[in-house]
């Protein structure tokens, strides 16, 4: 990744810095640093699939799947998988801020990394309300004087504040949110199997084995179709696992930070999302009323005996929301960095400080952010639920883009520059047009639930609204001056500064 200064898009396209358009500075920045080290990035990998929605959003799953939602985990943990190795494929040969839309950008035309540039930019600042208000929920319980509005913005600016100084100190913030969030499930995992098979000392749980994954009315309880219907629960709690290729782009290495990211995912998932709900299935039957009642993880905890095991969830879940919060700020303001930098953003975004620190991008991302948060507390069942639903199947659009980006920029990338292959997807291009289907197919399927088909068409709706936007756009301003017309004009680059 470079560290040059963005030159007017006036330039020729061999003048093109090694990195994207929007890996450096607006005129008169210094471009992104390199600022986070290896155990950053190694921890921001592993704490990107871990969401806060792992942790409170289970217990719906397992009520409409039963035991099968492990299956449900499972299709969804295949899918982001087989995503995450084409993302891994396409950022390892061409690090970028600004991840799949840059490659969107690239491969499918100016218009498509614009519109799921902003479209994910959109999500992540309302996620930043959601968020800031479920800690505030949980920090107005231990701290009641402080009203919850007040903490929302109090953890918000602490935060903000953590992004402004460096890139390292949200690494250095995010190593410690996501190894507590690490550490907590991996521990969780070795006590609760410990407990399943009767070998914890003082454990109140039987340890009745697997027995309780078919002793309820057997795997699928609710019938095969409840496993889709599980689906639609447990997609969005993969959502940022992509974090991890903006981030490398800060690094010193970000090749080598791409193909580990993207070469462990498999046990990630396996360990985090499997392995956790597993246990919690083979504690307790599934339509164990604690699961609804107290939440999945500690009615699972409750079982064995663990004392306080409501207060160690809640500080585990806070970890994890100041977690996403940390991370979905820095998410937004290095997508609003890049599009500034393409001239798809104001060009104030693109603008670094002596720190390398993109402020213009961050405060910009922070206000929506805050206004969200506003909206939340004065109208949260009318403006705020439009947001939310009108940004829920982002994700979703998303994984499309990036599987159609690298159907077209793996041909490009093998045919110009093949050396930069060394993060491959298995079986291409077939896998990529199996991932295409599942996507697309759980977007249909989504259409067949009441909350689902409210988020696919608003999310649809936004999404036309920005990308008829984007063609407008280009149709009145014409192509960009460093997209020529010859065959060199958008040609994968063979050397980074």
């Amino acid at each position: 990744m470079t560290s040059q200064s963005i030159r007017e898009p006036d330039r020729s396209p061999r003048q093109q810095p090694p990195g994207d358009p929007g890996s450096g500075g607006a005129p008169g920045g210094e471009g992104l640093k390199p600022g986070l080290k290896g155990r950053h990035l190694s921890m921001i990998a592993i704490g990107g699939v871990i969401g806060a929605g792992l942790f409170v959003g289970s217990s719906a799953g397992i009520a409409a799947a039963g035991p099968a939602i492990l299956v449900s985990y499972a299709l969804v943990g295949v899918m982001v998988v087989l995503v995450m190795r084409m993302l891994g494929e396409m950022a390892a040969a061409r690090p970028s801020s600004g991840s799949f839309s840059a490659y969107a950008d690239m491969a499918l035309g100016r218009w498509a990394g614009f519109s799921i540039g902003w479209l994910y930019w959109f999500f992540w600042v309302v996620v930043l309300a959601v968020e800031a208000t479920a800690g505030a929920v949980i920090l107005n319980g231990w701290v009641p004087a402080v009203p919850q509005w007040g903490w929302a913005l109090i953890v918000m600016f602490v935060l903000t504040a953590t992004n402004l100084v460096s890139v390292g100190s949200y690494g250095e913030f995010e190593f410690w949110f996501a190894g507590i969030k690490v550490v907590a499930i991996g521990v969780f995992v070795i006590i609760g199997l410990l407990a399943v098979f009767g070998v914890l000392p003082g454990s109140d749980n039987p340890g009745s084995g697997f027995a309780h994954l078919t002793d309820a009315g057997g795997f699928m309880p609710n019938g095969p179709g409840a496993i889709l219907t599980g689906t639609l629960l447990v997609v969005f709690s993969f959502m940022g696992s992509e974090i991890v290729t903006l981030a490398a782009g800060e690094s010193s290495d970000p090749q080598r930070a791409v193909s580990k990211a993207t070469n462990s995912v498999i046990w990630r998932i396996a360990i985090f999302y499997l392995g956790s709900i597993l246990v919690v299935l083979t504690l307790l039957p599934w339509n164990d009323k604690s699961i609804q009642t107290d939440g999945s993880y500690v009615a699972a905890l409750n079982s064995i005996g663990i004392p306080h095991a409501g207060q160690i969830m809640d500080v585990i879940v806070l970890t994890a929301v100041l977690s996403c919060l940390n991370s979905g700020l820095y998410t937004a303001s290095r997508m609003a960095f890049s599009l500034g930098g393409r001239g798809d953003a104001p060009r104030a975004f693109a603008r670094t400080n002596h720190r390398g620190v993109p402020q213009a991008a961050i405060l910009g991302s922070v206000v929506f952010g805050f206004l969200a948060v506003w909206l939340n507390y004065q109208w949260p069942d009318t403006i705020f639920e439009f947001l939310l639903n009108s940004s829920g199947a982002v994700a979703l659009f998303v994984w499309l883009v990036i599987c159609f980006s690298q159907l077209r920029l793996r041909v490009r990338i093998q045919r110009e520059t093949p050396e930069q292959l060394v993060v491959r997807m298995w079986l291409f291009p077939y896998l990529t047009w199996a991932t295409i289907a599942m996507i697309s197919f759980v977007l249909v399927y989504m259409l067949t639930d009441d909350d689902g088909r409210t988020q696919v068409l608003l999310s649809l709706l936004v999404a036309a609204f920005v990308v008829a936007f984007a063609l407008i756009r280009e149709k009145v301003r014409g192509p960009r001056a460093d997209e020529g017309s010859g065959p060199e004009a958008r040609k994968v680059p063979t050397a980074r500064g």
